[in-house]
């Protein structure tokens, strides 16, 4: 798959699925070995892109789940390297789009050419950086440009619309939409409100737009058909995984369907 097409691809899957699922694991956690039984059966039950996080220690963003599984990974020796070990045979496994997503203190330790090169020439499609800074952030997205990835931005429910517009237009690929504040994993309200802020999303963009952030049930992706074209699980998956082990992880999928 290559990687100039996602926007492309994520347009054609909604021609045959009225949302698209998307999923998210913590590389190293429980272990890579792990990691690639997940990914298997996530795509075994129809997910349709997956995002790999590399794992920090201070993970701002998440909720203990995802935090809890930084650490581990890091206890257990993930390193920046292994983890785009992992991330590139994944790409070159499943004709899937693979997305990296971590904090900017991970390409910019890294160097950012060197990560976002090993990137593009592993086969994976982009990345999230859920902080990445104003200012240095352009010497990340101008490689990302250049090496045909897609930067995926992000919109929160306090973004102003004219701001949302200047964040639409430096990314490509899709938009990922907060469905709320706080951090991943807590409960969300899928009410009239967030409706609405997607609407506003929707009216400020031409890309396809993700949600992310509580998305737990059949009954959530359901009401998100129409509003939104990516629902993002990424905390209960690990719950199940955690619970009932990896085979119900694609069961758990399969019913969100």
């Amino acid at each position: 798959m290559r990687k100039v097409v996602l926007e492309s691809y994520i347009r054609k899957r909604l021609e045959e699925n009225d949302i698209l699922l998307m999923t998210h694991i913590v590389l190293g956690y429980p272990s890579f070995d792990d990691n690639m039984r997940v990914i298997e059966t996530m795509v075994e039950a129809g997910v349709e892109l997956m995002e790999l996080q590399i794992p920090v220690s201070r993970p701002i963003a998440d909720g203990p789940v995802i935090s809890r599984a930084n650490l581990q990974a890091l206890k257990g020796g993930a390193t920046v390297e292994g983890c785009l070990n992992l991330a590139v045979s994944a790409a070159r496994s499943f004709d899937i789009p693979f997305l990296l997503m971590s904090y900017y203190s991970i390409p910019f330790g890294y160097g950012v050419d060197r990560f976002v090169k090993t990137m593009s020439h592993g086969g994976l499609q982009g990345a999230i950086i859920p902080d990445l800074p104003s200012q240095e952030g352009r010497v990340y997205l101008d490689a990302m440009h250049a090496y045909n990835l897609a930067p995926i931005l992000i919109f929160l429910p306090t973004t102003p619309v004219d701001r949302m517009r200047t964040i639409a237009a430096s990314g490509s690929g899709f938009i990922y939409c907060v469905a709320r504040k706080g951090v991943t994993g807590e409960a969300t309200n899928f009410s009239e409100e967030l409706a609405a802020y997607l609407l506003v999303c929707r009216q400020s963009t031409s890309r396809p737009l993700s949600l992310g952030f509580g998305i737990k049930r059949k009954s959530d992706i359901d009401f998100l058909k129409g509003k939104a074209d990516i629902a993002v699980v990424g905390t209960q998956t690990i719950r199940v995984m955690e619970q009932k082990g990896i085979a119900a992880v694609g069961d758990y999928i399969r019913r969100l369907r």
